[in-house]
């Protein structure tokens, strides 16, 4: 039985039990990349995808506060608020073929276990329209909070007056 401090969660509909899942997975799914460059190559499918449209992708390497960072900027379409939750979520996929272009991924797995055998942190900007979002997967970020499950913080604000929509 679970105590009222207990990680379980309940539907207050239904009282039935949620699944969750640990901070720990995040490190153990990005073990399925046994090395760098896979972890690579599944960030630059996301961007070749046919819902992306990105005819541009651009790498980089830079220091921040001492620490290596990478980046990966593309000129694709942008995400609206609730595809970047589910990109961030796991096991959400909605890619669709555009013709013979056919999308790379298919189990909403791929940006997660890609970006988490590059490093511990993803830090995800996106915009489309008047929508401009920001998305945090951070292992560091859950080992300082004492997460028992996985928490990712989104924010979401409208271009036009800077309301914060999220």
């Amino acid at each position: 039985m679970a105590s009222s401090s207990s990680p379980i969660l309940k539907t207050a509909a239904t009282g039935i039990l949620q699944s969750s899942l640990s901070p720990k997975y995040l490190h153990t799914n990005s073990t399925s990349h046994t090395w760098p460059f896979s972890a690579i190559a599944e960030l630059i499918d996301n961007a070749y995808d046919p819902d992306v449209k990105a005819s541009q992708l651009w790498i980089d390497k830079l220091r921040i506060h001492g620490n290596l960072c990478l980046t990966f900027t593309d000129d694709g379409n942008g995400m609206q608020p609730d595809k970047l939750h589910k990109m961030l979520s796991f096991g959400f996929c909605e890619k669709v073929a555009d013709g013979s272009h056919m999308p790379v991924g298919h189990y909403g797995n791929g940006f997660k276990s890609g970006s988490m055998r590059l490093g511990k942190d993803a830090l995800v900007l996106t915009k489309q329209e008047n929508s401009r979002s920001i998305g945090y997967l951070s292992q560091t970020y859950l080992a300082k909070i004492k997460a028992e499950t996985v928490v990712v913080p989104i924010a979401t604000w409208d271009k036009r007056n800077d309301n914060i929509l999220t």
